[in-house]
């Protein structure tokens, strides 16, 4: 029987695997910085936000809602997205897992 290769493990690490995928990408962490920065949501269009194109933008701002990281509310004719706590703080506490045990190791290779 053939499996796609993230089938081999378990759910817990593919959810973990989407939100870093989500969240590393630079347009996206540009999208996130700045309701994080400012503790608002984003409102309407982010075509504003330097090297965004309105396409490029939505396509990001789906991807951070299929992950999970943004959530969006239709309001009249606008849609708001804010920032999905939860996720952004099981992100971060998987981050820390990962990577509180690693010290900056001098010219060690």
């Amino acid at each position: 029987m053939v499996y796609a290769k993230t089938e081999l493990f378990d759910e817990q690490l593919r959810e973990t695997a989407g939100l870093f995928k989500a969240r590393l990408h630079p347009a996206r962490r540009r999208i996130i910085q700045y309701p994080a920065e400012t503790r608002t949501c984003i409102t309407g269009d982010i075509s504003g936000e330097p090297s965004l194109r309105r396409h490029t933008g939505n396509r990001h701002l789906s991807e951070l809602k299929k992950a999970g990281l943004i959530m969006g509310q239709v309001s009249g004719i606008r849609t708001n997205y804010c920032l999905n706590g939860k996720k952004m703080e099981c992100l971060k506490k998987v981050f820390n897992v990962l990577f509180g045990n690693v010290y900056p190791v001098e010219n060690n290779c």
